[in-house]
């Protein structure tokens, strides 16, 4: 092996290393109770603020009201959920007792494909477990079932660390230590996902934090970032646009007349790139409010008004 593989690989290792020392005491091992103390969901919660909240993942939750954390020192707290928001699989619970420190949270928005992540959570009930891989994809999209409707996750980082139940609500770190997602998922060999920490998820965590819930505008796209036709992007100087996937039957995208294959360009004049940066718009102020879309369908601009729903659970 030539030296500088072994360099390579010892500088990896102490990245690796370094974050899973930083982290590991400030990743929670989380079981809930349900209602009368009935057995409710495990999986992993990452310490928020220095009040004891922790974050983890609304499937992890479920409807439980309470639980118990347990950490890497085997302190061991008891835990009341504050909220859960099922659209990005996040939820807040809080500790009766003094948490470690939190951890730096960084800006997902900032990943690129092949950058470093180091997942730390407790899979199997094996408590401080640490993987590393890579960013393998971005504004991925994922199914998510409420009580009443099924939807879509949309923006989860899409990463080749190993990830196995018992991952869910652990943290998902840049090669600084940085928490960057909230692992979420195992959706395959070698596939794992996770929301993204960024503007739009301080947003709702805030909203948990303050109200328990979160008051979302509803429209029923699921969408993907794609490439604009070559003469769009030299007309419109931009490369990327939403491409619609799917419209959800009787969703207020359906009846506004939105397809399946149309590229959204811009929401009220706004030039949209990216998944995050719809979501961004669709939060309470949104709900009943007059709309236009800017989509190109079949070679030309359409302008399609919407009135997007409030999203109920």
């Amino acid at each position: 092996m030539d030296p500088t593989d072994n360099d390579a690989l010892d500088a990896y290792s102490q990245v690796v290393s370094g974050v899973a020392e930083a982290l590991t005491p400030r990743v929670a091992a989380l079981r809930v109770r349900r209602a009368g103390g009935r057995p409710g969901g495990e999986g992993s919660a990452v310490v928020l603020t220095a009040e004891g909240h922790l974050i983890t993942n609304a499937h992890v939750v479920g409807d439980a009201d309470a639980g118990e954390a347990s950490f890497d020192d085997g302190t061991m707290a008891k835990v009341t959920v504050v909220g859960r928001d099922p659209l990005s699989d996040l939820a807040l619970v809080r500790t009766d007792r003094v948490t470690p420190t939190p951890p730096e949270f960084g800006d997902a928005d900032r990943l690129k494909v092949g950058s470093l992540v180091v997942a730390v959570g407790n899979p199997l009930g094996l408590a401080g477990s640490v993987t590393a891989g890579v960013v393998s994809g971005l504004g991925r999209a994922m199914p998510a079932r409420g009580r009443t409707a099924s939807r879509v996750i949309e923006n989860v980082i899409q990463t080749d660390a190993a990830l196995n139940p018992g991952n869910s609500g652990g943290a998902l770190a840049d090669s600084r230590g940085r928490v960057v997602g909230i692992n979420t998922a195992v959706a395959g060999i070698g596939l794992g996902l996770a929301v993204p920490v960024n503007q739009t998820s301080r947003r709702i965590i805030y909203a948990l934090m303050h109200d328990g819930r979160v008051r979302r505008a509803y429209l029923g796209l699921v969408t993907s970032p794609a490439p604009l036709p070559a003469g769009w992007a030299e007309r419109t100087e931009r490369r990327t646009a939403l491409r619609v996937v799917e419209v959800v039957s009787g969703s207020p995208a359906e009846i506004s007349g939105m397809r399946a294959g149309d590229m959204i360009l811009a929401v009220d004049g706004a030039a949209l790139g990216d998944a995050q940066s719809l979501q961004r718009l669709l939060f309470d102020e949104a709900i009943g409010a007059r709309t236009e879309i800017t989509v190109l369908r079949n070679g030309a601009l359409v302008d399609v008004v919407a009135r997007p729903a409030e999203l109920v659970d």
